[in-house]
């Protein structure tokens, strides 16, 4: 015997739908038997409206959810667009949360407001679980060091060499950020004597107007030093390197996030003070291209980073890159030893790094993280015998003095980091950034979001960030008996393998020995990519 079946518009699916519609039939005759009655009304059109989207829904092509759940599955769509905040809000651990935990978020809030910001009864890690880090301590500690730690970045061919706190502003560009993000990063770095790097979109006029240091980032798109062609002008970038608030000159190979993609900022979000500070047309999609035209060798890449420190007035000149084919970075090597010129300073990005908007495969599989660029960097150097007059800066998911520490055991000189200032003046993580909504107004052009940015206020919070980072930092590295966070070597970090193996930065990053690639290495990875690098070609050689 065959089981009855309801009518569709009885089944589960779309009941939704037929009660809707029943409500307005009957509230619609309610109505019209007494038009005075208000409440009736609203239900009715209330009713109506229901009704009206189950129609829609039912015939539209583009989701099957809705034509098979009509009004119902729009439930579906609210809960996945609050999906992030629910879980960030509710359901989120201390070391739960991506990219950044809710613990590593909350010490720059705290630390950026001045309130309270240690823990009690020990550490929510598993200090035997696989990965864990941990620094080790001396029995004779030293006194807490009351100055402020700072680097002389600048090599013999550099004249006008910048004294650098080895905490600073990493590079994000206004047009990303919104113009009262950069006056409270640069108001900030004014205040607290540190660097601002602006990013590849330009050196803006509310940079100018904080007052801070500068590190100017010249990308491929040679924003604010370009050619209405889109080349390189040595007369715009001369100019804007003349001014006294630019500290560095810094040549962007690629980010972090999206090494060796480019990008375009949209016609639309061209507005005229972005057009201004980049040197482009109103209203025309602005292009980044993935690969500079000012250079196509190593020996012309070479070269024009020393023009750049010419054209500066001799202010340090260098380059950032996320590290990728290990044989590109040691035929820059070679160029130096061919050219005789040489970078004042390199910048090492982590793929772990942020942006504002990149594809999931770049942002995910694409470049090498931070310490394993850093190590290449740092060894490299070491085996061309350049160490000494080449600083290293490395940036990529820097937040705490313990992740400062652990950078400069593996040879950085200075650290940046872009989201813990971000965090410093509001970013709460919601990661709209792409979409021009940010509720805090710190990535957005949207004039009615970013102005509830108070710059007054979080510019003091970036201050504040900066000194109780280095503060704590100064406190590890009395803790490690050392003078200097300079000092850190890769012995004094060690990471467990497993629940009863433990080994140290030294293990396993092994060092070269000064000079030892222009000798002759006998590491067979590090021959193998010396012998592929050539100075004419990014190409590696048979």
């Amino acid at each position: 015997m065959k089981s009855m079946s309801l009518p569709l518009p009885l089944t589960p699916r779309f009941i939704t739908w037929t009660l809707a519609t029943a409500f307005a039939v009957l509230l619609g005759a309610a109505w019209a038997v007494d038009p005075r009655s208000w409440w009736i009304g609203v239900g009715f059109l209330i009713a109506l409206f229901l009704a009206g989207v189950g129609l829609y829904d039912y015939f539209q092509t583009k989701h099957a959810v809705l034509r098979n759940y009509p009004i119902a599955a729009h439930l579906r769509f609210i809960f996945e667009a609050i999906r992030p905040e629910m879980r960030q809000y509710f359901f989120e651990g201390e070391k739960d949360g991506l990219p950044f935990p809710r613990d590593r978020r909350a010490i720059v809030y705290q630390r950026a407001k001045l309130v309270l910001d240690v823990r009690p009864f020990g550490t929510n890690y598993d200090v035997y679980a696989e990965g864990y880090e941990w620094m080790t301590h001396s029995i004779a500690p030293t006194p807490v060091s009351k100055e402020p730690f700072r680097i002389t970045i600048g090599g013999p061919d550099c004249t006008q060499p910048y004294s650098a706190s080895i905490f600073n502003i990493s590079a994000m560009s206004f047009g990303s950020l919104s113009a009262n993000a950069i006056r409270a990063l640069n108001g900030g770095a004014r205040l607290g004597r540190f660097a601002h790097d602006t990013g590849e979109g330009g050196y803006s006029p509310y940079h100018r107007e904080g007052g801070g240091d500068i590190i100017w980032e010249i990308g491929s798109g040679y924003f604010g030093a370009r050619n209405p062609d889109g080349t390189f002008s040595a007369e715009k970038f001369a100019a804007g390197a003349a001014n006294p608030q630019v500290k560095m000159v810094e040549l962007k190979l690629s980010q972090g996030a999206k090494p060796g993609h480019g990008g375009v900022l949209p016609a639309p979000k061209v507005s005229e003070e972005i057009a201004l500070t980049r040197g482009v047309p109103v209203g025309v999609d602005c292009i980044s291209p993935s690969h500079h035209t000012a250079f196509t060798t190593p020996i012309e890449m070479m070269k024009f980073i020393g023009e750049m420190r010419r054209l500066s007035g001799g202010k340090p000149a260098g380059f950032k890159l996320c590290v990728g084919h290990e044989w590109e970075f040691l035929a820059i090597c070679k160029a130096m030893l061919e050219t005789g010129i040489y970078p004042d300073f390199i910048v090492v990005d982590g793929k772990e790094g942020g942006t504002g908007a990149a594809p999931m495969e770049f942002l995910d599989h694409v470049g090498k993280p931070m310490r394993q660029g850093l190590h290449i960097v740092h060894n490299a150097l070491v085996g061309i015998g350049a160490r000494q007059r080449i600083k290293i800066g490395v940036a990529g998911k820097i937040i705490t003095a313990f992740d400062i520490i652990r950078a400069m055991a593996l040879g950085a000189d200075w650290c940046n980091s872009a989201r813990g200032f971000m965090f410093a003046v509001g970013c709460i993580q919601s990661q709209s950034c792409h979409t021009d909504r940010c509720p805090t107004g710190v990535a957005t052009q949207d004039p009615t979001r970013q102005r509830a940015l108070v710059v007054p206020d979080k510019m003091e919070r970036v201050v504040n960030f900066h000194r109780a980072t280095l503060h704590e930092l100064a406190e590890l590295t009395a803790a490690a008996g050392l003078d200097h966070p300079a000092d850190f070597k890769p012995i004094h970090i060690s990471r467990r393998i497993s629940p009863s193996v433990v080994a140290t930065y030294a293990d396993l990053y092994p060092a070269l020995a000064e000079g030892e690639l222009v000798s002759g290495t006998s590491d067979k990875r590090w021959r193998r990519a010396w012998d592929m690098a050539h100075t004419d070609s990014f190409r590696a050689t048979a």
